[in-house]
């Protein structure tokens, strides 16, 4: 197995969407999450839907912003407020043996320039400068996924033999994975896919 170690890089959780959609909120309204929570709160307004509504049809904020007020009013979903140690334990809890393959893509992920990871419930996904370009997945009860952003014809015949076919609606660019069920499986050829897909996505 190649050596991945190199320096550590902090992975981040939601607290990250979180932060984003409130800077959203605060640049598109000019008022911060506290504001437009007070407001919601004046109006009477009750429940997320309610909220939805009014902030849709009365002031034109929708989508991420808006949710930046729900979770202040509403609160977050309890795995939101998990840090990133807690988040990769719980995909990994009841499949010990798993764990290992999801370390090794981490501290290859932790170890190479460019390369952000972003903690989740039930993936991490990995991502450039640019955009998300990986995710990985414990899949089944004896394997982990490695979904894909990838352009398969710039692979050489090899490499590309690893990679499978996925399911995915037309417009979903995540079409490929390489399916793993040993550590010993995160090897120079895997990398160096990584190192592809990252690359196509800077």
């Amino acid at each position: 197995m190649p050596n991945t170690q190199g320096p550590r890089k902090s992975a981040k959780t939601w607290q990250t969407m979180v932060d984003s959609n409130k800077a959203l909120l605060l640049r598109k309204t000019g008022h911060d999450v506290g504001y437009w929570a007070e407001q919601a709160r004046s109006a009477g307004l009750r429940n997320d839907a309610e909220l939805c509504h009014w902030m849709r049809d009365e002031h034109g904020v929708t989508g991420y912003a808006q949710y930046a007020v729900s979770w202040e009013l509403f609160g977050y979903p309890e795995f939101m407020l998990r840090d990133a140690d807690e988040l990769i334990d719980g995909q990994y809890i009841n499949h010990p043996e798993l764990r290992p393959i999801a370390d090794a893509l981490l501290a290859w992920a932790a170890a190479t320039e460019g390369v952000e990871i972003q903690m989740r419930k039930g993936y991490v996904s990995l991502h450039s400068p640019r955009r998300k370009f990986a995710q990985v997945t414990r899949t089944t009860n004896t394997a982990v996924d490695v979904a894909l952003r990838l352009d398969t014809l710039r692979l050489d015949a090899a490499a590309g033999g690893r990679l499978e076919a996925l399911k995915a609606r037309a417009d979903d660019p995540f079409d490929r994975r390489v399916r793993l069920t040993s550590v010993d499986q995160v090897d120079e050829e895997l990398l160096e896919i990584l190192a592809r897909a990252l690359d196509q996505n800077t």
